[in-house]
């Protein structure tokens, strides 16, 4: 009896301590001590992958230690960073009460985050090491990192006393094109470059009988009613850059206060010819290469991703990436050490890691290559100008672009749109999204009643904003400076009003036909 029990654990046993046994000895739970670096991120999968498996041979010579990253994934760029807002406005408020004071959420809870008024909140919090359990902060845009920096939830990581020779302009430039690369005060990095375009399929533009579009504007053409894909810019932040492009323009081309209207102008019609609106910009990808959607606004490395993967299984790629030349910017996803990081230690290094050039390869290279990713090509733009120059050109995934010279003659006025970043997507949303039905049956009445030309009146009824860029500033204040049921208000009056315009310029439309 003894025997056939000894037999029936021994099995399972071997089973489970098999693996302890064959695992190589320099991978984080061999036995040794192992340190743990926590980093929230939206990034995919496969540049996790990459990044964990270089970083833990970089770190090991570095230190002689192991390390294994905690990645905690949350969602996108957006979801990330009201997670952060919200823990450290939670960990900030148990600390000051801790420290015998009173808080109250209008003043103390606001203060303490506030980079443009001094108070003994704001002190208290940038004197102290509150953190939130999270080391890094990687990926995402500019602004959310711009943010987080001067609410001081990220901190000097301190690469340029460490690296001087990264921050030559001709290595790594401070700023291109009035896009900032990295912080002055060294609180966030750029580590890759991404640009803002349009992802195509050209079987769909070839049946329509169009020519592929070259500027922002070519996807409001009549001819593409109900064939444009959208995706939410409270959702994603790189198609909130992208609509963030299309304002650009239209105010390098007429000004800020009336590219503001022309500019929104154009975000409508767009939208006014959209199948759908999604919460993924990868979903959006995906539908334009299986021809559900003829294009939609993308980031460039989604639609190379896409292109890539469909020429691996059909042989040919299902989707072309196209950047309006002179109409969108260069911008970088930046990474930073936030406040109170558990392992600062080795948070610094995984910067300095990014940015050195074997960090910088796994962005550009083949998998495979010498110094390249193993299983994933990313597809992305590394920051250092360098490389592309020094890197043989057969080991790129990408040799063909780069993102330095895409840009054309476009320079990003952060002046003009940066400052209103959270207004302008909500704005979109309940404007273009939110309304999308009524938005489209206008669109639709027009179409059907002489076109875009016949009904300047109607178009114009579509256009109409709630308020001008002269009260943007105010506008801006009232959606965040109130409380959420003030901002939800807010949100639903520019709905009604989107609706009421729309339901208008279909009725002016259909009048205007009958009356033919």
């Amino acid at each position: 009896m003894l025997k056939r029990l000894f037999a029936a654990f021994l099995v399972p046993a071997i089973l489970i301590a098999l693996p302890v046994f064959l695992r190589p000895e320099n991978e984080p739970g061999s036995g040794k001590s192992v340190d743990t670096l926590v980093i929230v991120t939206a990034h995919t999968e496969s540049i996790k992958y990459e990044f964990e498996h270089a970083f833990r041979k970089y770190y090991r010579a570095k230190t002689g230690r192991d390390i294994r990253i905690d990645w905690r994934s949350i969602g996108g760029t957006s979801d990330i960073s009201r997670y952060i807002d919200a823990q450290f406005t939670a960990n900030f408020r148990l600390a000051w009460l801790a420290a015998g004071n009173s808080y109250r959420e209008k003043e103390e809870g606001s203060d303490f985050k506030n980079a443009r008024k001094q108070s003994p909140a704001r002190d208290f919090f940038l004197k102290s090491d509150i953190g939130i359990g999270i080391d890094i902060f990687f990926g995402g845009g500019t602004y959310e990192h711009s943010t987080f920096a001067a609410k001081g939830f990220a901190v000097d990581a301190g690469v340029k006393e460490r690296h001087p020779e990264y921050f030559d302009p001709a290595v790594i430039p401070a700023e291109y094109a009035g896009e900032t690369i990295y912080d002055a005060q060294g609180r966030f990095y750029g580590c890759c470059l991404s640009s803002f375009g349009i992802s195509v399929n050209p079987d769909r533009f070839r049946d329509a009988g169009l020519p592929l579009p070259q500027t922002w504007n070519d996807l409001a053409r009549p001819e593409l009613f109900q064939r444009i894909a959208l995706a939410d810019p409270t959702k994603s932040g790189s198609i909130m850059k992208c609509y963030e492009m299309i304002l650009q323009q239209a105010m390098l081309e007429s000004g800020p206060e009336k590219g503001w209207l022309e500019g929104f102008r154009r975000i409508k019609l767009i939208a006014s010819n959209a199948r759908y609106a999604t919460d993924s910009a990868g979903k959006l990808v995906r539908d334009v290469s299986s021809g559900a959607a003829a294009a939609g606004m993308s980031i460039d490395f989604y639609s190379f991703s896409e292109a890539k993967w469909t020429q691996r299984v059909t042989g040919e790629p299902r989707v072309v990436y196209i950047m309006p030349h002179s109409q969108s910017a260069v911008s970088c996803d930046p990474i930073q050490m936030l406040r109170g990081a558990p392992n600062a230690e080795a948070a610094k290094l995984f910067i300095d890691f990014n940015l050195s050039p074997e960090g910088q390869r796994l962005w550009i290279q083949e998998p495979g290559t010498p110094g390249g990713p193993e299983k994933y090509a990313l597809l992305r733009s590394g920051v250092r100008r360098d490389l592309l120059k020094t890197v043989p050109r057969a080991y790129l995934s990408n040799p063909d672009y780069d993102p330095y010279t895409a840009a054309g003659g476009f320079r990003y006025h952060a002046e003009w749109t940066g400052k209103y970043f959270t207004l302008i997507r909500v704005l979109i949303k309940c404007l273009a999204l939110d309304p999308m039905d009524d938005l489209r049956e206008a669109r639709r009445a027009v179409l059907a009643n002489g076109g875009d030309e016949a009904n300047p009146e109607a178009l114009d009824m579509i256009a109409e904003m709630p308020f001008s860029f002269r009260q943007a500033d105010e506008t801006a204040k009232r959606l965040s400076g109130g409380t959420a049921a003030e901002a939800a208000k807010l949100r639903r009056e520019w709905t009604d009003f989107a609706v009421r315009q729309y339901r208008a310029a279909a009725k002016s439309a259909s009048e205007k036909g009958a009356a033919r």
